[in-house]
């Protein structure tokens, strides 16, 4: 069966078409070049589409939002009860075709047969799908339902779309419990319900839970203390303070959302004090109500905290009113919900199996890569042969932040060094779910002996004492550094605290470079807006001689390659070809001639100018018939202040995204992080590091 275009359907609000959407989408991204989202019915156009707004923002979709949508509700209902389907459906047709016009694909979301209050007698999704001939993704809703009601829904929804002549491409059943999920599981004839793919994906309870994000929009409060990103945490539940402090603290659960009379700071201070305390549970956030603001006195004491990160608001409402309202918070997932995206994403991944789904659809393939693509497709890789990376610098919240994100997604094993109380507390008192990490304390770790005697063995001709040898394995770096060594974990991570020497000299010293290999450089990925550029050497070597330059431009090939980038590299100079002179343009020159002695597998250009290594019309002017000049994928700058500069330059100006740096021609993966690195940035580096290890 070929098909360019998927229809998700569900009889029952709450069934999680989102997600299903979101993995089909991830996946078809990674692969078409243009996709599409459309949404034949949705709920009103008295405010935007959550699930249209989500899908067009966090896959970067080029299209409009009016394209992206039919009719609302109440149009539908009115016009099948003037008996007018047939233009209903007419109309719906016409837009989607326009649609197909200029994607190679387009992934459908019906709104769920319940939302409609009209009793049509017709199913609206099967209807729609079949006059658009996509095939039907059919997601049960199985929360609180048991094993006997799943498996009959399951049944008997796949043989209702095959008698309406739809084609039944698969069935997630979702939100299932966990005995239910484990049942299904197990079951060894499950096919039996259905002769398409059944996918299982259990019950998330905080999928269901709105987050301090969506609370502060409905209260429309004021955040006064805390970040942005701490408006991502979860709320399990509400506590209203009404009771004095000692009965109140007593009360306290883990996800308490703390609601607070504006005019009583002592329980909001005893509150904060009771979060960051070992014997206490750690809340969601504290609401004030009345529109009480506490004295700036307060505030500075409470700023003056060290890494204080739990969100306060304002709410402008009475205590029962904002109770009330927050209680009625709906749970969704936004382009902001990152926690959210990755624990559905992870959950989605390790439980569908794409490549059932890949096989049943033919599209064409992507010829270019835009920077949600590259991300994406190194998340699959690292997915496929998961590895072990070790991240030395637990006490830097950006470190635990991007762990969570790490775990959610299901990407990597993920190893925090530190003093595991310590480690979880400051997890806990940032929001965080860092279950599955495994965390070793270098200073008492059964490792410690094994570690001192081999750096000592290592060094010891270097005149290192054993002594010495015990303090560098108790810095967490070199800890980290011989865990990779002897192959406790396949790379390591760091620089979020720790300068770039202090990241590299314990591998050179340690791990050192490969053979054949004489100097260890870094590349960036720089994901501009329809292809990914590798640039290096922009961040390790300052004035690398001709040498080392032409070993950096090999390293950089190859690195390409690895990442799926075919390498085609240009030695940039200030001059194309011959028409230059200079020690400089020399130096290229003789860089160019070494690489390709060395490797002459390889496409290597220079001394070739950027405009000509990347400009076909100007690669025609400068240097016409070469196989580089126009098409170069792979940019070796002379030197560390021109490549920086313009790397930095490229982020910028073009907004492009720059993942690394990436480290390279050591013969472990280690990978240095800038001390001004976002969370994305660790994330994208750890995956990076774990492909890295694949490769190994």
């Amino acid at each position: 069966m070929q098909t360019k275009s998927l229809y998700i359907s569900s009889l029952e609000p709450g069934a999680g078409s989102l997600i299903v959407s979101m993995g089909l989408m991830e996946m078809l991204k990674i692969r078409i070049d243009k996709v599409a989202f459309f949404r034949p019915v949705i709920p009103t156009k008295k405010e935007k589409d959550g699930d249209i707004i989500f899908m067009l923002e966090h896959f970067a979709l080029s299209q409009e939002y009016d394209e992206a949508y039919g009719f609302c509700v109440d149009e539908v209902e009115s016009m099948v009860a003037k008996g007018k389907t047939r233009e209903l459906i007419e109309q719906i047709i016409d837009k989607f075709q326009l649609l197909s016009k200029h994607y190679d694909f387009i992934l459908c979301e019906g709104l769920s047969s319940g939302s409609f209050t009209s009793s049509f007698d017709f199913d609206i999704n099967i209807e729609i799908a079949k006059h658009l001939g996509s095939p039907i993704v059919s997601v049960l809703n199985g929360s609180n339902k048991s094993l006997k009601e799943v498996s009959e829904e399951i049944s008997i929804e796949s043989k209702a779309i095959v008698k309406e002549g739809c084609i039944h491409f698969a069935t997630f059943a979702n939100r299932l419990s966990e005995d239910v999920f484990k049942a299904l599981k197990q079951e060894k004839n499950l096919d039996r319900l259905s002769k398409s793919p059944i996918f299982l994906l259990p019950e998330i309870p905080e999928l269901d839970s709105p987050t301090i994000a969506e609370v502060k929009k409905k209260l429309k409060s004021e955040l006064i203390l805390g970040d942005e990103q701490d408006l991502r945490r979860v709320v399990r539940q509400c506590k209203v303070a009404a009771m004095t402090l000692e009965h109140f603290l007593d009360r306290l659960e883990d996800g308490d959302l703390v609601i607070v009379p504006g005019d009583r700071p002592e329980i909001m201070i005893a509150t904060i004090v009771a979060n960051y305390s070992k014997q206490f549970p750690t809340i969601a956030g504290i609401v004030l109500t009345g529109g009480f603001t506490p004295k700036e006195s307060i505030l500075s004491l409470i700023k003056g905290l060290n890494q204080f990160s739990l969100p306060v608001l304002i709410s402008p409402h009475d205590t029962f009113q904002t109770a009330l309202m927050v209680e009625r918070v709906p749970a969704k997932i936004t382009p902001q919900s990152k926690r959210k995206i990755a624990l559905a994403m992870g959950s989605y991944n390790a439980n569908v199996d794409k490549f059932k789904i890949e096989e049943k659809i033919t599209t064409v393939k992507s010829q270019s890569i835009t920077p949600i693509m590259f991300e994406y497709s190194l998340f699959e890789k690292a997915r496929q042969d998961k590895k072990t990376i070790v991240l030395p610098e637990s006490k830097d919240p950006r470190i635990l932040r991007a762990t969570e994100m790490l775990l959610r997604r299901d990407v990597v094993n993920v190893i925090l060094l530190g003093d595991e109380n310590d480690v979880m507390h400051q997890a806990l008192s940032l929001g965080l779910d860092l279950r599955g990490v495994k965390i070793i304390n270098p200073t008492n770790s059964e490792f410690l002996e094994e570690f001192t005697t081999v750096f000592y063995d290592l060094r010891k001709h270097k005149g290192l004492k054993m002594a010495a040898a015990k303090d560098a394995m108790v810095n967490s770096v070199y800890f980290a550094t011989m865990m990779v060594h002897l192959g406790y974990a396949d790379g390591m991570v760091a620089g979020a605290i720790n300068t770039t020497a202090e990241t590299i000299r314990p591998a050179l010293q340690i791990i050192k470079t490969k053979d054949n290999v004489s100097v260890v450089s870094s590349v960036f990925f720089m994901c501009l807006q329809t292809r990914v550029l590798v640039y290096g050497d922009c961040a390790v070597n300052q004035d690398p001689n001709a040498k080392e330059l032409a070993q950096i431009a090999i390293s950089s090939a190859d690195t390409a390659k690895a990442f799926g980038i075919e390498p085609k590299v240009a030695m940039l100079s200030y001059s194309t070809g011959d028409s230059g002179r200079g020690s400089e343009v020399e130096k290229v020159r003789l860089a160019t001639k070494k690489a390709k002695e060395l490797r002459p597998d390889l496409l290597i250009e220079g001394p070739i100018q950027y405009d000509a290594a990347i400009d076909p019309l100007v690669a025609q002017a400068k240097l016409p018939g070469s196989k580089v000049a126009g098409k170069a994928t792979v940019f070796i700058f002379p030197d560390l202040n021109t490549g920086n500069n313009t790397y930095k330059a490229v982020q910028r100006s073009s907004g492009a995204l720059a993942i690394g740096p990436v480290l390279q021609g050591l013969r472990k993966p280690i990978n240095d992080l800038s001390r001004g690195c976002l969370v994305e940035d660790i994330v994208n580096t750890v995956v990076i590091t774990a492909i890295q290890a694949q490769g190994e």
